[in-house]
């Protein structure tokens, strides 16, 4: 299959290792020099390129604050049977605009990145594929995050973004309250490291990825969520309440069973 990527950045570049010696792959990126370090692939910086290269699929791996934009742009030099995807973080406005667009389409998330995530070794990690979409689309991406080995499931536009509300804006918003109010330590205890080691990892995204999960529409309610568990934490600890506090943590011991 004839694959062009969008975008040269990390994501960009582990899909190019994955599909480079099984396909005929491309990556077009209007920065040349995010194209250096491409290798086994075809690497354009033109849309008249694209429009020659004549691609089957296009994984859209830009980031997530452009990546309608850069379908809007590369689209009228594709083939008219070109199947469009996308691996964006938050899927708000995907389904729209794919269904307006006049191409088959595949919507994934591969929930999983360079910051924290073992490219060579992704047994452990998750991928979502949106129900919705073309099949054969569909098929190709099952087949291909099946051979990493990653856990799949697959959801609905809606679903999977009440899923990244809840999986990534919670953990991500309890490490900014970590971060804002933690003091440098001199002699650090093992948890205290463990978390500044998130913190400094999860702040090392790009700030668009992070708004686009805290804008997500429906993070606040989840955030609402850990309000209010710290409202309850907060009154069991100015009360000295034992019995309320072990109450409590049977609950959460509950949670991460």
């Amino acid at each position: 299959m004839r694959i062009l990527i969008l975008g040269a950045g990390k994501m960009g570049s582990f899909f190019v290792d994955l599909l480079s010696f099984d396909h005929t792959t491309a990556v077009y990126d209007i920065d040349p020099r995010r194209l250096r370090f491409m290798y086994n692939t075809e690497r354009f910086t033109t849309l008249d390129e694209v429009r020659e290269f004549r691609p089957e699929l296009v994984i859209n791996a830009v980031t997530l604050k452009y990546t309608l934009d850069v379908f809007r742009q590369v689209i009228p030099y594709l083939p008219a049977d070109c199947i469009l995807s996308d691996i964006a973080s938050v899927k708000t406005g995907m389904k729209a605009f794919y269904e307006g667009c006049g191409h088959r389409y595949v919507s994934t998330h591969p929930m999983f990145g360079p910051t924290f995530a073992n490219l060579g070794a992704l047994q452990s990690e998750n991928a979502i594929i949106i129900s919705e979409g073309d099949y054969m689309g569909r098929i190709f991406f099952k087949d291909l995050y099946a051979r990493l080995g990653l856990h799949i499931c697959e959801y609905t536009f809606d679903e999977h973004d009440e899923t990244v509300a809840y999986s990534l804006a919670i953990p991500f918003v309890s490490t900014f309250v970590f971060a804002a109010v933690m003091k440098h330590q001199d002699a650090p205890g093992t948890t205290f490291k463990r978390h500044m080691a998130i913190a400094r990892g999860v702040l090392g995204e790009d700030d668009c990825l992070l708004r686009e999960i805290l804008f997500n529409p429906r993070t606040g309610g989840q955030v609402g969520k850990i309000r209010d568990e710290l409202k309850e934490l907060l009154h069991i600890i100015d009360s000295k309440d034992e019995a309320a506090l072990t109450a409590y943590l049977g609950k959460i011991r509950e949670h991460i069973k």
